[in-house]
């Protein structure tokens, strides 16, 4: 793990204990309704196995787990990767497994139905970005989905809605990535105007660089 891996790590650890009350309450409208719809378009069925990157807490994880075969946690924070797994324990979930993983690896070895990942990728520079990306398309997955800070309008927006720690990219450039990466993108849904969630179709047979849908960079 290198510094800046190491210390967002660190970071997350010191408010795991407090994030699900900070982040699942109602005073993050935005925060919840693309969690929600990152588990409607992940959408598991029971021979699933799905991937969830940056699954801190395991909100997503959880939740798609009561129809998923087996879902994998994988997150760079020990202390939201310990709380994470003490929920799926007090819920009884066991067909759930956390451990430390990265975008550019995830260190599994199961073949992969489903990506997800939800606030996360932010994290990243565009450059690393399109490396995690690369990553999970590597994966062959069948469908990836990503909610996350994004960009629908200008990149420097008159009112940021976040204002640290969030590397944002426009629509248009996740969409080329993912394209050009082997996905083909099924469903854009705008959360927010800098939120938003990109569900996206593996096709081991789509040519780099081909264009599914028009966006402007």
């Amino acid at each position: 793990m290198n510094d800046d891996l190491q210390e967002l790590g660190e970071r997350f650890s010191q408010i795991a204990d407090q994030y699900d009350d900070i982040h699942t309450s109602d005073e993050k409208p935005i925060y919840n309704a693309c969690a929600t719809r990152v588990i409607e378009g992940a959408n598991p069925i029971p021979d699933d196995v799905v991937l969830d990157l940056g699954t801190g807490t395991g909100l997503i994880a959880l939740a798609l787990a009561e129809d998923a075969g087996v879902v994998l946690g994988r997150d760079i924070s020990d202390g939201m990767l310990a709380t994470a797994a003490a929920k799926a324990a007090d819920n009884g979930f066991e067909n759930v497994e956390f451990g430390y993983g990265e975008f550019h690896d995830p260190n599994i070895d199961e073949d992969i139905d489903i990506v997800v990942s939800n606030f996360a990728l932010h994290h990243l520079p565009d450059e690393q970005k399109r490396e995690a990306i690369a990553t999970i398309g590597a994966l062959t997955p069948q469908r990836f989905v990503l909610g996350d800070a994004m960009f629908f309008g200008s990149p420097t927006p008159d009112e940021p809605l976040f204002d640290h720690g969030v590397d944002a990219a426009t629509v248009g450039t996740l969409v080329d990535v993912l394209t050009d990466e082997g996905f083909v993108i099924t469903a854009v849904e705008r959360v927010h105007d800098q939120v938003g969630v990109l569900i996206a179709e593996h096709r081991g047979d789509t040519p780099s660089g081909t264009r599914n849908a028009p966006f402007d960079k």
